[in-house]
């Protein structure tokens, strides 16, 4: 007969996360997995199979709870550049040095597995329509120029915000990167195609 767990999954899920997020995937072992979520390794394998799969859970736990507070924060009422901008502050300064977990694990990961590239992917998808639906938002209720290649700008805008999330990351001065966000906001506001 089975024990019964003696932790909650989600729990662990949250702070295997956390530790993932810092680290970075190759730099954690099943030793320091289980030094952080006080667990043997035997009650790793046995709930998760192993690290790699453990791993993919923290991505789909972090995509349900930091990307869904994205998605919330683009979709606020406001004046839609005054939206973008504030959720740009936020990005830079809500998690100080630690970047964002998929920018993080896309950078370090890369195309080397397919399951982790499929999830970075949908993530960043989900970033791309949520910034196309902001714009086409300015767009009709005038904050943005009719004329605005709505599809560029989003690719500018992403770009720029994988380029922030880096620079966040690796300690770059908040002020430079709020010039860049200004700057980046006031191009969009003039910009006609």
């Amino acid at each position: 007969m089975a024990r019964p767990r003696e932790f909650d999954e989600q729990d662990v899920i949250a702070k295997a996360t956390d530790l993932f997020w810092r680290r970075g995937y190759n730099a954690t072992s099943v030793r320091d997995l289980g030094a952080e979520l006080r667990l043997k390794q035997s009650s790793l394998y046995r709930t998760f199979n192993d690290k790699r799969t453990l791993f993919l859970r923290t991505l789909d736990h972090y995509r349900a709870t930091e990307s869904t507070q994205a998605e919330e924060q683009l979709s606020a009422a406001g004046p839609s550049l005054e939206v973008l901008r504030e959720w740009l502050i936020w990005m830079i300064s809500h998690e100080a040095g630690r970047g964002c977990f998929v920018v993080n694990t896309a950078a370090e990961l890369g195309t080397t597995d397919p399951e982790v590239q499929q999830r970075t992917e949908a993530a960043f998808e989900v970033t791309r329509k949520t910034l196309a639906s902001l714009l086409r938002r300015g767009i009709r209720d005038g904050d943005l120029p009719a004329a605005l290649d709505v599809d560029a700008a989003v690719e500018l805008l992403f770009t720029t915000v994988l380029g922030l999330r880096v620079r966040e990351r690796t300690g770059h001065d908040v002020q430079r990167l709020a010039a860049a966000i200004d700057f980046t906001i006031k191009t969009l506001a003039t910009s006609a195609t």
